[in-house]
């Protein structure tokens, strides 16, 4: 482990204490920034989420198919409701996809 050489500073008398609340200067146009920031930042993750709903249930789709075709070792019930899983679930992550891409 490499050895760090530190400098001790002194604190200036313009810093405020711990727990001190600060002005930071936002007018309204830094306000407005912000929001706009917030809203980017939420449209970003909302994003994410929906492009990995749409890989969920690709995946979803693919287990489904599986237990669909598993033979007499799944129940007649499980994959009569997977075959329908299978044929519904990949037209609907495709149409996130495609939901997503009119937002580009």
């Amino acid at each position: 482990m490499a050895v760090t050489h530190l400098t001790t500073v002194q604190d200036s008398n313009d810093e405020p204490g711990k727990g001190a609340v600060v002005e930071l200067g936002r007018g309204v146009d830094s306000a407005a920034w912000r929001i706009q920031q917030l809203q980017h930042e939420a449209r970003g993750m909302a994003r994410e989420q929906t492009e990995a709903f749409a890989r969920d249930l690709s995946a979803l789709a693919s287990r489904a198919a599986e237990i669909a075709g598993g033979g007499e070792a799944y129940a007649v019930g499980a994959r009569e409701l997977a075959s329908r899983l299978a044929k519904e679930l990949p037209p609907k992550a495709q149409l996130l996809r495609t939901l997503l891409s009119r937002e580009d």
